[in-house]
């Protein structure tokens, strides 16, 4: 099961639906309040609603507008080597940012470069969607609440990231945080079992990890966190990339406009973007 968000026509509310397997058609699960309001439910039954083409609607994250969008900051072991924490111990507890909901995008679309970046770095990920609420949970209620992941592309705008300590403005960029369809956990098991990442740009393979390398899991991040906020059903959990980000490379290597950049996830399939130029931002 593939599940995604969409929207109708201009105007109207976003709506969950199933992606059928050639991803040509869609069929409407429930308006997204009511999705997560009882996502294990609407999963655990046939969705109901109508099916319609892929092209006669708008696609979107099914993601609800006040969702937390929680990002590990450095997890595989080769990244963090490779990162700010290169010969040094690992820390003891992960670097967290987060992303506002508004930079969320869709498998598909256009990512801009903004002004004043050299390029874009990619960064493959996969993304956990928490189903109900968290409060001081343990790391196996954590990972229980979990219910399902899809692939993740946490694009990064590396000047803007290293203006200041926090990284808050280098990785909200517009468009900048594509996903894919959303697919349960039961479908694509425990993470720490191992899933390949992969990330192609223009088909050169520059990323390929397995989440067996994590070093803070699904589980023991999201426990961590209930301690301090309540954990709420739509909440996301952006997972960490494995090594090979363009900037540590040497010369560096950043994304163009006419770039494509593709995330690749064992069970989860794979999510494409293209850059594109500055003027492609419309503020809307």
């Amino acid at each position: 099961m593939r599940i995604v968000g969409i929207r109708r026509s201009v105007g109207t509310g976003i709506e969950v639906a199933t992606l059928s397997e050639d991803g040509g058609k869609v069929t409407v699960i429930a308006p997204l309040a009511e999705f997560w309001a009882d996502p294990a439910g609407y999963m655990a039954r046939e969705a109901t609603g109508p099916t319609l083409a892929s092209d006669e609607v708008t696609p979107v994250p099914p993601v609800l507008p006040g969702a937390r969008v929680i990002c590990i900051g450095l997890n595989y072991l080769a990244h963090i080597a490779e990162g700010s924490f290169r010969d040094q111990e690992i820390p003891p507890y992960p670097t967290l940012f987060a992303r506002w909901t508004q930079s969320l995008t869709v498998d598909g679309a256009e990512v801009p470069v903004p002004s004043g970046e050299d390029g874009l770095d990619w960064e493959g990920e996969v993304v956990a969607y928490v189903g109900r609420p968290l409060v001081d949970a343990t790391p196996e209620e954590a990972l229980a609440a979990v219910v399902g992941y899809s692939t993740f592309n946490d694009l990064t705008s590396r000047r803007a990231q290293k203006l200041t300590s926090q990284w808050i403005l280098g990785k909200n960029g517009d468009n900048s945080g594509p996903l894919g369809p959303l697919v349960p956990a039961a479908e694509v098991g425990d993470l720490r079992d191992g899933l390949r990442v992969r990330t192609r740009v223009n088909g050169e393979t520059v990323q390929d990890g397995n989440t067996a390398q994590m070093a803070y899991t699904v589980g023991d991040t999201l426990a961590l966190i209930s301690q301090t906020f309540t954990l709420r059903p739509g909440d996301l959990l952006a997972t960490g990339t494995p090594s090979g980000v363009g900037y540590a490379r040497t010369p560096p290597w950043l994304l163009q406009p006419g770039d494509v950049v593709e995330v690749e996830v064992d069970r989860l399939g794979v999510l494409r973007s293209t850059v594109v130029g500055n003027d492609a931002r419309t503020g809307a």
